[in-house]
């Protein structure tokens, strides 16, 4: 049987208020109670797809125009971030070459 580690005092409160050691610091054997939740039914696959279907009717899906609008923004904002970060690199590695030239 291994050794249970030293315990200090804040620690061996804690586990005497939870109920987890004794009064000694030996641990208390008790069995815990499994935790239990109420069996529901079971869904059938008929009733899971009308669920889906009713859900994605509340859905707020978007418009043509905003679809293309936001894909022209995101677009432009992935061209403009891959400049910057080439910009970066070659700017640095640049600067890197020359500090490292003999």
């Amino acid at each position: 049987m291994a050794s249970n580690p030293p315990m200090n005092r804040e620690m061996k409160r804690r586990l005497q208020r939870s109920g987890d050691v004794g009064a000694d610091g030996a641990p208390v054997r008790t069995a815990r109670p499994a935790p239990t939740r109420p069996r529901e039914e079971r869904t059938s696959p008929a009733q899971f797809v009308r669920e889906v279907r009713a859900e994605m009717r509340k859905v707020a899906w978007p418009t043509k125009a905003e679809v293309r609008n936001y894909s022209i923004i995101v677009l432009i904002t992935v061209v403009l971030f891959t400049g910057f970060i080439a910009l970066c690199d070659y700017v640095f590695g640049s600067g890197i070459l020359w500090l490292y030239r003999p």
